[in-house]
């Protein structure tokens, strides 16, 4: 994205006027953590231009090497006691300078992470992307992507919800408002509020919609290159929850809250070459490449079935980067429009692969993520498995149709632990992220898993206290 030309973003010299003019005074030093959350430092804007840009800024290690609610773990190589939790650096990438508005007077910019030598912190989500990015690069193409992300949302705030440990939540629709703009018109100034909101930080935005869980609903972004939609993705995630606090509600992206429907993030990927023309369609529909196999019938090129290919080949292995949490896994439910069956189908909701759209539209969406999905390391593994089937020459199985949730398909995953064995032994991730980085997010799901099992739940008090 040009960031001269797209409202809401900002150039260095644009942001040095707005400083002296006194309409920004604060600068968010961002960076993504393993939970796909922005984390960072509040900077005066002067700073910022006198010292950060030129020489960047420091934070602890350890931002990369804790838990959801930041405790220190065992288990990281990179950051521990031993190693004396030092510092790494945060470079800023100034293309993603943009203003904040619904923070007064202030402007975002996402850093990548590097160490104190300039090398790289390869377990840094940003990273990770990059990587893979370059990678598609390589073969003269860039990838294209869209993330849907749904949300539910509560007329308690943060606070009372904590302090009613999030039981009794009020939702702000009490029945299912799937598309309903009668159901969406209760909440409308919040949802207003959001999409205005995230247009003036440079995203465009394209539409809102009822969902089917009491009070979920879903924005829905443009499609962009592949790190700007992740990037987009985290500020919108982390702006939508400070919009909605400001505003005396709460809203939550996990992927299952009860158990109705869940939150999911449906993942939408294309490739285009470096030129701007379509590669996954097959002739008469923008590449000039004969489609043959499974896809022809839908018009999709060799390099399209391929890439789809690797992606049935390596989803389950690669599952642990789209579902990454424990809670992650009770979404993947019968008949719930979450996948269960690792199959794809042309138009087939069904599908943990659904394919849509022709010529330059025609894309694949991935239906595994739950709205508690890190979009760098998603989109790193799509891009990781679509290589896979490309360079290994993978045939493309024929299309299902009918019902997935009643074919004898392989099974997606059912728990972190089974996604963090399959994970930790691919040879598709090591070879593609390398082992420092499978280890390091292996050992993230070994930190939940511990931590979940050491835990007595409510469901074995409602069944235990008197029942035993």
């Amino acid at each position: 994205m040009d960031g001269a030309r797209t409202p809401g973003l900002l150039t260095l010299d644009e942001l040095r006027e707005e400083v002296r003019a006194g309409r920004i005074d604060t600068v968010l030093l961002a960076i993504v953590d393993m939970q796909g959350r922005l984390q960072g430092k509040r900077l005066a804007a002067t700073h910022f231009l006198d010292e950060v840009v030129e020489h960047h800024a420091e934070g602890c290690n350890y931002l990369l090497a804790v838990d959801v609610d930041m405790n220190t773990v065992g288990g990281y190589a990179m950051s521990s006691w031993d190693r004396g939790y030092g510092d790494f650096v945060f470079h800023p990438d100034l293309t993603t300078l943009r203003r904040i508005p619904w923070h007064e007077g202030t402007a975002l910019v996402m850093c990548d992470l590097e160490w104190e030598d300039g090398s790289p912190v390869l377990a840094s989500p940003r990273h990770i992307l990059r990587r893979q990015l370059d990678r598609v690069a390589e073969r003269g193409w860039q990838a294209l992507a869209g993330t849907e992300l749904e949300f539910i949302v509560f007329r308690d705030t943060y606070e009372e919800a904590w302090h009613k440990a999030y039981r009794d939540l009020v939702p702000a629709n009490t029945y299912n408002v799937d598309y309903s703009l009668l159901g969406t018109a209760r909440i409308e100034p919040l949802l207003r509020r959001i999409r205005n909101g995230m247009a003036g930080a440079g995203l465009r935005v394209e539409s809102a919609k009822g969902e089917c869980n009491d009070g979920q609903h879903e924005i829905a972004f443009r499609y962009a290159d592949a790190l700007a939609t992740a990037d987009g993705h985290a500020i919108y995630k982390n702006g939508a929850k400070e919009i909605a606090a400001q505003e005396g509600y709460s809203l939550t992206f996990m992927s299952k809250f009860n158990e109705r429907e869940g939150n999911s993030c449906h993942i939408h990927f294309s490739l285009r070459s470096s030129e701007g023309e379509a590669v996954m369609a097959s002739a008469g529909h923008g590449d000039g490449s004969h489609g043959d196999g499974a896809g022809a019938g839908h018009g999709y090129s060799e390099l399209m079935g391929r890439f789809l290919a690797g992606q049935l080949a390596c989803l389950r292995e690669l599952t642990l980067f789209l579902a990454p949490n424990i809670n992650s896994y009770k979404r993947f439910a019968l008949g719930s429009f979450a996948p269960t069956a690792v199959a794809w189908g042309h138009d087939n909701r069904t599908c943990s692969l659904r394919v849509v759209g022709h010529g330059h539209s025609l894309r694949l969406e991935n239906r595994v993520p739950g709205g508690d999905v890190n979009p760098y390391l998603a989109l790193a593994a799509i891009i990781a498995a679509g290589l896979h089937g490309v360079d290994k020459g993978l045939t493309l199985e024929p299309e299902f149709t009918g019902n997935a949730y009643e074919s004898d398909k392989p099974h997606v995953p059912r728990t972190l632990r089974e996604a963090r064995d399959a994970f930790a032994g691919s040879e598709v991730a090591n070879q593609a992220f390398g082992s420092e980085v499978v280890e390091h997010y292996s050992n993230m799901a070994t930190v939940e898993l511990d931590a979940f099992d050491a835990v007595v739940t409510d469901w074995e008090r409602f069944r235990g206290f008197e029942r035993m």
